[in-house]
């Protein structure tokens, strides 16, 4: 693949009424999820649920591309079609999480460097054949008493630059996801400043390492205070603080941003974005790259039974169409109850 597939799939992973759809939580992750609904995590169980979400009828109108995890990109639907072959019918792109997990950061107490550049050139080689066409590495930065540092900071922004490097050398499209965590006490201001921080610093490094900003999605945090802050923000001003953020540190040549949701719920993940889309023109599109702000109503309704399946199917597809609306800022909370 060359630079300008690169910069086609980068283009298209953020095209105007569509986003990405993260099912790449990790085994630990996806059995909380299921355990949740009373299902257990079987391997089989896994991949019905996934299949769940891959053949939505419509659903391609508003998902661009899906986050696979290793162990899904290797399954195939009841036909026998690999996931990734299904997704590209349905001109969706899949990708991969590459990442090992956060873990704890040498000479730091309390803060996490993620890991898994070991290996990867080879194990990005390998996802090209199975069908992948993008990358995501997530790196967590957390707010606290003294933290984050900068040393946290900068090893997680070099390593995120590293792996996004690697991915475009193998004709993949990096998604690079710099999370700041919204756990804590701590007010939209101080998110504000180490979101700042945390972006300025990580496109120092991606200049570094020659990443092609053309060719690379970025995965942030809104900026919100903590969930455990006793003054919450509302939906505009943290459309506009978020806004004005990137502003200051996203150059104009990165095709898209796609937001975490963050543990933020369904409804409250979508109005952000909305309000964000509201606040244009933009030098960006500004999409959102959603796991649990996209499932949690489907996977409710959904409950693990076999006659439930196009329960789930119209829940996840109703979700998929409000964050498409929020794409352009037209979405409306009474859409809501008008689907209810």
């Amino acid at each position: 693949m060359t630079g300008l597939d690169i910069v086609a799939n980068a283009a298209k992973m953020v095209a105007p009424g569509r986003g990405i759809l993260a099912a790449d939580e990790s085994t630990g992750t996806i059995q909380k999820r299921l355990d949740g609904i009373g299902v257990e995590s079987t391997e089989d169980n896994r991949r019905a649920y996934r299949q769940l979400l891959f053949t939505t009828a419509g659903a391609e109108a508003h998902i661009s591309g899906v986050i696979l995890f290793d162990e899904t990109l290797r399954q195939a639907a009841d036909d026998g079609t690999p996931f990734s072959k299904l997704l590209l019918d349905k001109d969706i792109l899949p990708g991969i999480k590459v990442d090992k997990g956060a873990k704890d950061l040498a000479g730091s107490l309390g803060e996490k460097v993620t890991e898994g550049l070991d290996g990867l050139r080879e194990r990005l080689a390998e996802y090209v054949d199975l069908g992948a066409t993008f990358t995501k590495w997530r790196a967590v930065i957390d707010i606290g008493a003294g933290i984050p540092s900068r040393y946290c900071i900068e090893a997680n922004a070099h390593a995120l630059a590293r792996y996004a490097a690697l991915s475009q050398e193998a004709g993949l499209v990096p998604i690079v996801e710099p999370e700041v965590l919204m756990d804590g006490d701590h007010d939209i201001e101080r998110c504000r400043e180490v979101t700042e921080e945390t972006l300025q610093v990580t496109f120092d490094q991606l200049a570094n390492q020659r990443v092609l900003l053309e060719g690379m999605v970025l995965k942030p945090n809104m900026v919100l205070p903590g969930k455990k802050c006793a003054s919450q923000n509302s939906v505009e001003e943290v459309a506009e603080m978020t806004v004005k953020t990137l502003r200051r540190r996203v150059p104009a040549a990165v095709p898209g941003i796609a937001f975490l949701s963050g543990g933020q719920s369904e409804e409250e993940a979508t109005a952000h974005l909305n309000a964000m889309n509201g606040l244009g023109p933009l030098p960006w599109e500004l999409s959102f790259s959603y796991g649990r702000a996209l499932q949690a109503s489907a996977l409710q309704a959904w409950g693990g039974k076999a006659d439930a399946v196009a329960a789930g199917q119209a829940a996840f597809a109703h979700r998929a169409k409000m964050n498409g609306l929020a794409r352009s800022g037209d979405y409306q909370a009474d859409m809501e109850r008008d689907a209810a």
